[in-house]
């Protein structure tokens, strides 16, 4: 037994749990240098944290010598280490909209190794990140966390702190411990809008146990865990603008994604199946609708790739289309509403460019070609109107 600990056995013959000041004051009163007795105790013994800056030495002293706790002592001993909900961890639905696509399958397949194999997706807002990740662990039944990632995130978010829980002061574990406890996939969404206050995750990222340094505890990750990244940039920031909240990562910590994902828009035929089970669910089948808002959003790609715009209609976009369509039973209006969003000239352009297509707004559309065609005929339309604009 450390002397230290015996000193304070001597001195307080009825007391288990001593704050560091105790500790450090026991230690040089015997001629201990104070900071290795307070690292023996918090580090290498692993003693439970009862509040900030207080320990429970009970497992260090001698059954004979412990005093008997009393059930409020047991408590805050118990629950001072303990999650506070698991809440976080839980197995997704499954949803009856979702259309496997572009990396499913290998998201799919580097879950259901169970390796520790942390990925990183990069893509334009709104092509389904998330969501791919989100089914794959419902299709495989797998526990998942989702942690959301603002310039304000850090270590007391992702790892864990002290909580008041009636009265007592807690540690609560994060998102990030409690999925390694479980064996979960830990989905990070828009990792690059966090700052260097997730450098905390790096040793995490290397699948190695982790101390959580407020309660000296470490945390052996359990088989099963992994870590899944999305962000809408390869973590360089965006020049264009596009996305003035996205960081630029450091390296040393990109460096720890052993794959990088990227994910594009799906094809038309996928995009149909996609808003096709959207009219299902909001009740509102229009198979011609569904075709022309398509072929619309692969045109403005098409011209965006291209340098001729600066905005594009993503897939959410036009799932918020149908949705908005059962409820105002007007395609124009609905197209309307939700491209209110862009400025003027671009609202202007992609409204115009799909009632000269639709002939349910003004009579017999101008642009009238078999399918294989539109999206080239619509493209053109939509360099022209840009270009007068």
């Amino acid at each position: 037994m450390n002397k230290a600990i015996e000193k304070l056995m001597n001195d307080y013959p009825n007391k288990v749990h001593f704050t560091t000041k105790q500790i450090k004051k026991a230690a040089s009163d015997i001629g201990e240098n104070p900071r290795s007795a307070y690292t023996f105790i918090k580090y290498r013994q692993n003693c439970p944290v009862v509040s900030r800056g207080t320990y429970d030495l009970s497992g260090l002293m001698p059954k004979s010598a412990a005093p008997k706790k009393d059930p409020e002592m047991s408590y805050q001993s118990t629950t001072a280490v303990a999650s506070v909900s698991n809440d976080e961890v839980f197995v997704p639905d499954f949803d009856e909209t979702f259309v496997p696509w572009g990396n499913f399958t290998e998201i799919v397949k580097v879950i259901k190794s169970k390796m520790f194999y942390p990925t990183y997706v990069s893509g334009l807002s709104g092509n389904g990140k998330t969501f791919q990740i989100e089914q794959a662990c419902a299709k495989l039944n797998r526990e998942y966390v989702r942690v959301q990632i603002s310039p304000e995130t850090d270590e007391d978010d992702l790892i864990g702190g002290f909580r008041l829980i009636k009265g007592e002061t807690v540690f609560m574990k994060g998102p990030v411990i409690k999925a390694m406890e479980a064996g979960a996939v830990l989905m990070i969404d828009e990792i690059d809008r966090g700052t260097n206050k997730i450098m905390c995750l790096q040793g995490v990222l290397e699948g190695k146990p982790v101390l959580i340094k407020k309660t000296g505890e470490v945390v052996t990750p359990k088989k099963g865990f992994n870590i899944i990244a999305t962000a809408n940039t390869k973590g360089k920031g965006s020049d264009d603008g596009r996305y003035s909240g996205a960081q630029i990562i450091d390296d040393a910590f990109l460096e720890r994604f052993t794959i990088t994902l990227e994910q594009t828009f799906p094809t038309i035929k996928v995009e149909e199946k996609i808003v096709m089970k959207h009219m299902k669910k909001f009740e509102i089948i229009d198979e011609e609708f569904a075709k022309l808002l398509v072929g619309w959003a692969d045109a403005i790609r098409k011209t965006f790739y291209d340098d001729g715009i600066d905005e594009v209609i993503s897939t959410r976009r036009l799932c918020h289309i149908v949705q908005t369509f059962s409820i105002f039973k007007k395609r124009d209006k609905a197209i309307a509403l939700c491209v209110n969003r862009f400025d003027e000239d671009t609202k202007s352009a992609f409204t115009d460019l799909y009632e000269k297509v639709d002939a349910t707004i003004n009579g017999e559309p101008e642009i009238s070609l078999d399918e294989e065609d539109l999206q080239e005929a619509m493209k053109a339309e939509l360099e022209r109107e840009w270009e007068d604009e």
